[in-house]
């Protein structure tokens, strides 16, 4: 599904991804509200949103979809390069961030990463992203992954974190992978320990 408050934007989008063999658009909304109602009657598994959308706030959109209708992964599309603005919709629970300029040649990765449960980030977005979780976590990750690497170390299975986190199951199993690798760890045991160091957890 398409979010866009502009129709010429909104026409080159679907052309770009009707031409693509396994995407088909299924929607189209021109404003915050709209996107909800049709999100809730059309379940798609990916809404490709532009977050400068006016009439509403697009950060609480991501947010409330999230609780309410997990099953539909959320890309942002946007014009807004800054690390910390990604951040923010990640934080919301967008897996996909796309800057507007890179949409012909990066969307439709994206759509199809968000399908699979995965995550994209615009390369030119992706290194400053990485800086800034660095500085903030020390470890590389996410605050969605730190988050999950918590439940994680308390004992609860991905069906579990998913359903406490709004998410996907897949997109948990996703984010595990990722602590998993980000971390250099392939154990529970290991990232429990990992939890413990960085107080995530409470110690026995």
């Amino acid at each position: 599904m398409l979010a866009d408050d502009h129709v010429v934007v909104r026409r080159s989008l679907r052309l770009l991804l009707d031409a693509e063999e396994d995407v088909q658009v299924i929607a189209e909304a021109a404003d915050p509200p709209t996107v909800v109602r049709h999100v809730h009657g059309h379940v798609p598994h990916v809404l490709v949103l532009n977050l400068q959308m006016a009439n509403g706030s697009n950060i609480e959109t991501i947010r409330r979809l999230r609780q309410e209708v997990p099953e539909t992964e959320i890309v942002v599309l946007t014009m807004e390069a800054s690390p910390m603005f990604a951040q923010h919709a990640l934080d919301a629970g967008a897996v996909g961030f796309v800057l507007k300029d890179r949409a012909d040649s990066e969307l439709p990765a994206a759509v199809r990463a968000a399908a699979a449960g995965g995550e994209y980030i615009s390369p030119q977005v992706a290194t400053g992203l990485d800086a800034l979780r660095r500085a903030v976590s020390g470890d590389g990750l996410s605050p969605r992954e730190t988050e999950i690497l918590r439940l994680i170390a308390l004992g609860h299975t991905s069906a579990e974190i998913a359903g406490k986190l709004h998410l996907s199951r897949r997109t948990v199993e996703t984010h595990r992978a990722h602590i998993h690798r980000k971390l250099g760890m392939s154990t529970r045991a290991e990232l429990v320990r990992h939890a413990l160091s960085r107080h995530l957890i409470g110690g026995v």
